[in-house]
């Protein structure tokens, strides 16, 4: 049986390690937070996508969490799957990434397969984490244990595309560092597409968040204008959806949530401007549109208000959805945290409701429970939506409004306004 050590039991390794014991791989999940451990050993999950009876249908089959990086030098595979969020300098702060290698090293035994997963610049692999591996373990990648690099591809809340029927793609430091990654993959997942090497395995991660991170910035500024034209955009979108071929529909919102898209593409623009010396223009471009969203809302706010002689300072705004994608808790890098901070610095008062948050981390916000959200919207001068999770009753929330902010283009009524 294939002994699987994951490190970094998150929104991509715990997932893994679920596909994994279902594979019947005998599966121990490395992390270095007692909470999160000792989560999982009670059968509690912390991530969106598992209940808490799938942890436990896991320990059923086998899976245990450890604090213990010696657990390494009996496994047969290594996946890091831990985070790597932006450095002060705006390139990916690879701290988590060195410690997990500097760990793995210690312990690492001829022949064992190491996977870097986590999204990072182009080169990283090789340059970065190979060094450390071999440093601490006195064996040579490619010749005493197999090094790759699989871009995660897990898509929180997503219920039609899991780990099972998302391509994989590997590339590995060799040949036949690549094979044998292949092979290990190959037991979890319908279809393993190999790349050439590490970084065009990296590559390919950043091009799929960057073309999402250009498009939505793309709709964000043509919403903008077609506001001021008068040019219903969200209609726009609908006619050009029509055609067959050589279009797929994005949309505008309030700006871009979750790890991948407002992060990822960074990476690779940190990585061309320190190495070739100039910028990826249309990066840093996406970013400057997609991160003054939140601001154009607080504006559009501001003139909703303005219909009404309000003034924004001391007005009642209240946000319905602050998570970053419809349906799950997930807040990490949501957009409605700096519109939310945005109108509080502007005087307003700002109370939220979401269906799966209760206690948001933004000081002075208040939570508007679900039992008093009819009557909070009733009593609000602007409520904004925020994010479109399916358990909203939408029309009656709009009906019940004064005035009525859509950033989803989830309601076509002629009370409500648009983005």
């Amino acid at each position: 049986m294939t002994t699987l050590v994951i490190v970094g039991m998150g929104y991509v390794g715990l997932p893994l390690a679920q596909q994994a014991v279902r594979n019947g791989l005998d599966v121990v999940g490395l992390d270095t937070s007692d909470r999160v451990v000792g989560g999982l050993t009670a059968g509690v999950s912390h991530v969106d996508d598992l209940s808490d009876a799938e942890i436990s249908e896991m320990l059923d089959g086998g899976f245990r969490a450890t604090t213990d990086s010696s657990v390494v030098a009996s496994a047969d595979t290594v996946v890091i799957c831990v985070p790597t969020p932006l450095g002060p300098a705006g390139g990916p702060d690879l701290g988590a990434v060195l410690a997990a290698g500097r760990s793995i090293a210690q312990h690492l035994t001829q022949g064992t397969l190491v996977v870097l997963e986590s999204t990072t610049y182009p080169g990283t692999t090789e340059e970065v984490l190979r060094p450390v591996l071999e440093e601490g373990s006195g064996l040579t990648a490619g010749e005493d244990f197999a090094l790759a690099f699989s871009p995660e591809r897990v898509d929180p809340g997503n219920q039609t595309f899991t780990i099972a029927n998302t391509p994989k793609v590997v590339g590995g430091l060799t040949e036949r560092c690549g094979k044998q990654a292949t092979e290990f993959y190959g037991q979890l997942v319908e279809r393993v597409v190999s790349a050439r090497g590490t970084r065009e395995a990296e590559m390919a991660k950043l091009l799929e968040n960057t073309y999402r991170h250009v498009n939505i910035a793309l709709v964000n500024e043509m919403a903008r204008f077609s506001h001021e034209l008068g040019i219903d955009f969200w209609n726009v979108i609908d006619l050009a959806e029509t055609k067959p071929f050589g279009f797929q529909a994005f949309r505008p919102g309030p700006g871009v949530g979750g790890h991948c898209i407002p992060i990822d593409p960074n990476y690779l623009s940190h990585r061309v401007k320190e190495q070739l010396g100039y910028p990826f223009r249309f990066v840093e471009l996406a970013q400057e549109i997609n991160a003054g969203m939140p601001r154009y809302v607080v504006q559009r706010i501001q003139t909703l208000l303005n219909e009404d002689a309000i003034a924004l300072r001391g007005a009642e705004v209240l946000l319905l959805g602050i998570t970053y994608k419809p349906d799950i808790a997930d807040q990490r890098e949501t957009p409605a945290k700096p519109l939310a901070e945005q109108l509080l610095a502007q005087g307003a008062s700002v109370s939220y409701h979401d269906l799966y948050v209760d206690d948001w981390e933004v000081d002075g916000v208040r939570h508007v429970g679900s039992d008093d959200l009819l009557a909070a919207a009733q009593a609000a001068d602007v409520v904004v939506l925020v994010q479109k999770h399916s358990g909203f009753d939408l029309p009656a929330l709009a009906g019940a409004s004064r005035r009525f902010l859509d950033l989803r283009g989830a309601i076509d009524d002629p009370r409500v306004e648009r983005l």
